[in-house]
């Protein structure tokens, strides 16, 4: 079977470009970092073409993303477990009483709040994963814009499908479909992207800062939120983590949202990847800072720096945009990488 990467609708997704970008893989490397992993799609092409991926994402729903995608080797939903999630009668917890009327209709919270209680009676961490993924996909459709900061009144307007019709020529009639509906349209597409590459892929949900002295790895590839774009990833998606904890969740710390302070977190980024023997940096050219920025910052950590670049359309950016949008890849090796090698080496040899 081949297996396809799920359609995931993450707002700066590199599906469409991620055997562009594993493609520029330094070809000795046999392990990545993927540090921001944001949808997915990165990890799920070095899975496919053998590597040993540790996926990682501050926000707890992408990393339950490549816990089912990564992680995961084996494990799918059976007709037991998918009946078992859409049965029992809708009721009033954590979703009805906080978003009701505000992302969905009251009768479609309770709905989300019977398969959240039911997703624990499920039999492994691994099926969960899939699930909460399933239900992501769920929420997204039935979201005008895919994101979760629109205010009440422009959703009912925009789920009018008659308004729709109106307005732009579609009815998006999707926005109206059932969770469950969704559910069960998606399962057989999301079991089916479940593959064994034969490693041992890990998926983490930590602050990047928390764990890049504490995680070894050939290739750090950094994806980081590109500043000055619409690049909230916390106002987009945070409410799929209250949706997994069932309480409110903080802000990400180190976003890289504000202008004034994105050079110096990659200044504090790269100043610390000395476990790593490359680094890999997508970026646009609309974002901060800009492409002469990044390079200055990096050759001052690291040699033969250089860069690469194509077109690439985000489906978010107006059609202005389109037009003169530039993905970036750089690649730099890290200096200190042999030296360090040596120093443990000789560590253990004393």
């Amino acid at each position: 079977m081949i297996h396809k990467f799920p359609t995931i609708n993450f707002i700066g997704n590199k599906e469409k470009i991620a055997p562009w970008i594993c493609d520029n893989f330094p070809k000795e490397a046999n392990t990545i970092f993927d540090a921001f992993s944001g949808g997915c799609s990165v990890s799920y092409e070095a899975k496919q073409r053998g590597y040993t991926v540790i996926s990682n994402d501050v926000l707890k729903i992408n990393s339950t993303i490549s816990k089912y995608l990564i992680e995961n080797n084996s494990e799918i939903l059976d007709f037991d477990d998918i009946k078992m999630i859409v049965t029992g009668e809708p009721f009033e917890g954590y979703m009805t009483e906080n978003y009701a009327d505000k992302f969905f209709f009251k009768n479609e919270c309770m709905e989300l709040d019977l398969y959240r209680k039911n997703i624990g009676k499920l039999s492994s961490d691994y099926k969960k994963s899939i699930v909460f993924a399933l239900l992501r996909r769920a929420m997204i459709r039935k979201m005008p814009y895919s994101r979760f900061n629109i205010n009440w009144d422009k959703i009912v307007q925009l789920r009018d499908e008659n308004y729709s019709y109106e307005k732009y020529k579609r009815k998006r009639a999707y926005h109206n479909k059932s969770f469950k509906t969704h559910f069960l349209d998606n399962v057989l597409e999301y079991n089916n992207a479940v593959f064994d590459n034969k490693k041992a892929n890990i998926s983490l949900n930590c602050d990047v800062f928390d764990l890049i002295k504490n995680i070894k790895a050939d290739i750090i590839y950094l994806d980081p939120p590109y500043t000055g774009t619409m690049n909230n990833y916390f106002e987009f998606y945070g409410l799929f983590d209250e949706y997994i904890t069932s309480e409110k969740q903080s802000p990400i710390e180190n976003d890289f949202i504000n202008k004034k302070t994105s050079y110096q977190l990659f200044e504090n980024l790269f100043s610390n990847l000395q476990n790593f023997k490359y680094w890999i940096l997508s970026y646009n050219n609309s974002s901060i800072p800009n492409k002469e920025q990044l390079l200055d910052l990096l050759n001052k950590y690291a040699k033969d720096v250089h860069v690469i670049e194509r077109k690439h359309d985000y489906k978010i950016t107006g059609r202005d945009n389109k037009e003169t949008n530039k993905e970036y890849l750089f690649i730099a090796k890290n200096p200190s990488f042999e030296s360090t090698l040596i120093k443990q080496y000789e560590s253990a040899e004393l």
